[in-house]
């Protein structure tokens, strides 16, 4: 069964689960999302309303180290514990906040006690409820420099294929550039920048239980216009680099902001969150429909 993407509008991903070519006979067979269909040329007259699944409430529950599962059964929010504090990684919906502290709190972190709330980037699905939860914890917000403006009109940014949502303006307290850290007690996240999907889209390293483990931006296409894109000209080439940047990353552990994306909630029922071969096998098949999309939105601007 097809679910949507990114976005509303952006029919871009129906993801599916395989064996992959890239794991080895001694691991456990790969899961993996596969981008498998294209976005339509222009936006539906009617934007389609968000999968139920985005605000469908799951029990938070425990993934490696100190990092916790804190968000709806479709959209990813991470909840890391110091000896400090938390650091929370996204807020997902408007409809979520709610919900996010009550999972929070759940894991026995008071909502107060969460210091840091780290964005992946700037779209309605991941930071519509930030502003909220940052009021409610008195948080630090940070986010990737690219975004900062975004996030802080209530706009996302960019120049894309569907009606984009607004959401409520967040104050960030701190832009973030490639290798920056947000240290928190004794923990360390390290950012990453990988833009394409947003401009500041930034992804975020750091070790768990003696392991790697990566929170990555998005790197589907999600109804961005890659042709005679005037509001970010750069997007196709930062597209590209992030893919090098990712692909050239190690992690054994992967936990993206959409988690059907890597099976996050399967793999964790099941023991099978460390997979190194994980990452690689998300870039080349997100690479892949990249290719796939700028050819066929070039195709319709040819002459």
């Amino acid at each position: 069964m097809s679910r949507r993407g990114e976005h509303p509008g952006d029919t871009l991903l129906r993801f599916t689960r395989r064996r992959s070519a890239a794991v080895g006979a001694a691991r456990s067979s790969l899961r993996v999302a596969l981008l498998a269909g294209l976005l339509l040329a222009a936006p539906a007259v009617a934007d389609p309303p968000d999968p139920p699944e985005w605000t469908q409430p799951i029990a938070p529950f425990h993934l490696v180290g100190p990092i916790d599962y804190v968000g709806s059964k479709g959209i990813a929010a991470y909840l890391i514990h110091t000896s400090a504090g938390a650091i929370l990684i996204d807020g997902t919906l408007p409809a979520n906040a709610d919900m996010i502290r009550s999972n929070v709190e759940a894991r026995g972190v008071p909502i107060r006690d969460v210091k840091w709330i780290l964005v992946s980037h700037a779209h309605w699905d991941h930071v519509g409820a930030v502003a909220a939860l940052a009021r409610m914890s008195g948080a630090r917000v940070a986010a990737g420099a690219g975004d900062v403006a975004a996030l802080e009109a209530g706009t996302p940014p960019g120049d894309v294929l569907y009606t984009p949502k607004r959401f409520t303006p967040v104050h960030v307290d701190r832009a973030i550039h490639d290798g920056d850290r947000v240290t928190l007690g004794t923990i360390a996240v390290t950012a990453h920048a990988t833009p394409g999907h947003t401009p500041g889209c930034t992804s975020w390293t750091m070790q768990a239980a003696g392991r790697r483990v990566i929170f990555p931006c998005s790197i589907t296409v999600a109804g961005n216009r890659l042709i005679g894109n005037k509001v970010y000209p750069e997007i196709v080439a930062d597209f590209r680099q992030s893919f090098d940047k990712l692909g050239a990353m190690k992690a054994d552990v992967v936990l993206p902001a959409h988690p059907e994306i890597a099976d996050v909630i399967g793999r964790a029922r099941s023991g099978r969150l460390v997979d190194p071969g994980l990452l690689p096998a998300i870039v080349a098949q997100s690479r892949s429909a990249f290719e796939a999309e700028l050819r066929r939105q070039a195709a319709t601007v040819a002459p």
